[in-house]
């Protein structure tokens, strides 16, 4: 059995692992880098190792680094979560050259199966239908192209290595392929160290639902029902649910079976995903293998709520060498459950990853929701990591139970010192298409515009609890809970013209009584009716949280940069603090506009920095691998 498990991650994965570790009585050993010194996930371990800087390659990313750690703290196990190691197979390959457990399958299967392109042989072997698509083994950017256009478009662009979304890129018409391909190569030479691509047809208005997946070492093969992760933006996941509202029960059944064929094919050991694309509906439905996760999902609570299964008990009885104590007979599903990923990122500004000091961060507490989060008030979220601040999960006796519980949950998530997408994950579950269940994997790049707009008025409510945290500059109040006071304020003031000094100045309406809870914390009462209200930051410019959304002064908003290269004295700039990996411009050179001039990477994000208009480069301010802050020139341009 494991006594002592060695986590080489961070976040709410490392923490949901810690309390599996406390439950299973197995010490728990955490790792973390410079940024991540007093972090949760370093505090709840029995143990903590420091591993290295920042830089994910030189800590979390760093084998040499881990397995160090692994033998400092006489751990016997190495559970790696998901992202970083988690599928890499050295990894794994490193933990059974020194005798440590791993928790997950052999190095050699993660090899296999980490390989899209021999993933899809493997499948195609075992009589698994797989979406149509080329592999070539001329890696070059002239055979990937002419691959492509025998293949024909639209298609996707994928990197054989690695998962989420990243490095895939969707080309409509030929003058994307360079571009795509060269942007697909770098972003997965960067994010899994491996460059090779392959191309799939791209099926129209699918949807993505996976199947969990357990096996263990006496040939017991289970799975556990489906997850459907239609809802994604870029192919990365956003909401997942189970039970997929899409499956017939002969279709359930047809897919549960093929996951487990698969699994057996290749002798999968411990938790594992298939993932399949459904294409069409009802009797005429098809699916195909799309690829095999060898780790634990990020949406994997969904799983857990549905079926009443842990999925990391699991997995750590069967790297102990038990056997699972169920069969496929035992395992039900039970009403529905709904994931809500939290990011700190910024829809309005094209999703912008986000970095800072989280000021206010308060989690409902509501029967039926699971909240998995890796932060809490007073943290920094660094530039260095995925942006991934908490998964929220609503279960109930129905699906509309489970996304009312979701809804409601989201409006009490109050989360201030960054933006985070909540507003953008509302406007999706009030969504008419997702509410009635019809949706497909472009569902939110056809929404976008719906889903992503600012709001135009600032509800009274809010505005009386800004002027009350105005007056908190001139008053004494410290931590005193329970100050109350009336304010005037005026409904039609709207967020364009929003100025502190100005909510006093017309007073219409009823006064609104603001109970002060702590410092910005507010029982604002209005039209007979009570509500919580949360802000922070200067008191004559604050930003709230009511019910979802965030509220801000105009000043306060155009001070953000935008996601994309802006122009200022004919200067461009990074938007946020980042790496520079690429640069496609050179002093002299005549450039137009929307041609990307450099491209960054940021929270596992990379960013192109694109000519605002047509013009020439003046000077390049800087070089590969330098980390740039925002407001620091990066390229001047001028049109003559």
């Amino acid at each position: 059995m494991i006594r002592r498990l060695l986590i080489p991650n961070r976040g709410e994965i490392a923490l949901r692992i810690i309390r599996a570790c406390r439950e299973a009585e197995i010490e728990s050993v955490a790792v973390y880098s410079d940024a991540d010194v007093g972090a949760p996930h370093v505090l709840a371990a029995d143990v903590a190792f420091h591993i290295g800087p920042a830089p994910a390659r030189d800590s979390y990313l760093s084998i040499p680094r881990i397995l160090e750690a692994a033998r400092a703290t006489g751990s016997d196990a190495v559970h790696p979560g998901y992202g970083f190691l988690a599928e890499n197979p050295e990894l794994a390959a490193a933990c059974e050259r020194a005798s440590l457990i791993f928790v997950g399958p052999s190095s050699t299967l993660i090899a296999r199966m980490g390989s899209k392109i021999e993933a899809r042989r493997t499948m195609q072997a075992a009589g698994v239908s797989v979406v149509p698509g080329i592999t070539s083994e001329d890696q070059s950017e002239a055979a990937i192209k002419r691959a492509a256009l025998d293949t024909g478009l639209p298609l996707l662009i994928k990197p054989s290595a690695g998962g989420g979304g990243k490095g895939m890129r969707f080309v409509r018409d030929e003058k994307e392929l360079d571009e795509a391909i060269g942007a697909a190569r770098r972003e997965a030479t960067s994010s899994f160290a491996d460059g090779t691509l392959y191309l799939e047809r791209a099926i129209s208005n699918p949807r993505h639902v996976e199947v969990q997946i357990l096996a263990d070492h006496h040939g017991q093969v289970v799975h556990l029902f489906e997850r459907d992760c239609s809802v994604q933006r870029r192919h990365q996941k956003i909401i997942e649910e189970s039970p997929s509202p899409a499956l017939t029960p002969e279709l359930r059944r047809a897919m549960g079976e093929t996951a487990v064929r698969a699994a057996r094919a290749v002798g999968y050991r411990s938790a594992g995903t298939v993932e399949f694309l459904l294409e069409g509906s009802g009797s005429s439905a098809r699916f195909y293998f799309l690829e095999m996760n060898t780790r634990l999902q990020v949406e994997h609570p969904v799983t857990e709520t549905a079926c009443g299964i842990d999925l990391v008990r699991a997995q750590l009885l069967i790297a102990s060498g038990c056997q699972l104590p169920w069969t496929q007979q035992d395992l039900r599903t039970r009403g529905h459950a709904i994931e809500c990923r939290i990011y700190a990122e910024d829809p309005v500004r094209d999703f912008l990853p986000q970095a800072g000091k989280l000021f206010v961060y308060d989690e409902p507490r509501m029967p039926g929701v699971r909240i998995d989060s890796g932060v809490t008030e007073g943290s920094d979220v660094p530039v260095f990591y995925d942006p991934l601040l908490a998964k929220l999960v609503a279960s109930g006796e129905t699906r509309d139970v489970a996304v009312r519980r979701a809804v409601a949950a989201l409006e009490q998530f109050a989360i201030l010192g960054v933006r985070t997408n909540i507003a953008f994950l509302l406007r999706i579950l009030a969504h008419p298409r997702f509410r009635s269940g019809e949706i497909d994997t472009a569902f939110v790049d056809r929404e976008l515009g719906t889903l992503t707009h600012a709001p135009e008025q600032v509800p009274p409510i809010v505005l009386a609890a800004a002027a009350r945290y105005g007056v908190e500059a001139t008053e004494s109040l410290g931590d005193i809970p329970g100050t109350l006071s009336a304010i005037h304020v005026d409904p039609w003031t709207t967020l364009r013209d929003w100025r502190h000094g100005d909510i006093d100045a017309t007073p219409a309406g009823e006064p609104a009584s603001v109970v002060r809870v702590s410092r910005g914390r507010y029982v604002v009462s209005l039209g007979g009716r009570q509500s919580r209200v949360y802000a922070a930051g200067t008191t004559d410019a604050p930003t709230l949280f009511f019910e979802g959304v965030v509220y801000e002064p105009k000043a306060a908003s155009e001070k953000t940069p935008r996601p994309h290269a802006r122009s200022g004295d004919e200067r461009l700039e990074s938007p946020m603090p980042a790496t520079v990996v690429q640069i496609l411009a050179a002093p002299g050179q005549r450039v137009e506009r929307g041609e990307t001039l450099i491209t960054l990477e940021a929270m596992k994000m990379q960013m192109p920095i694109r000519a605002p208009r047509a013009g020439w480069i003046g000077a390049v301010h800087c070089q590969v691998g330098d980390l740039v802050q925002p407001g620091i020139p990066l390229i001047d341009m001028s049109e003559k």
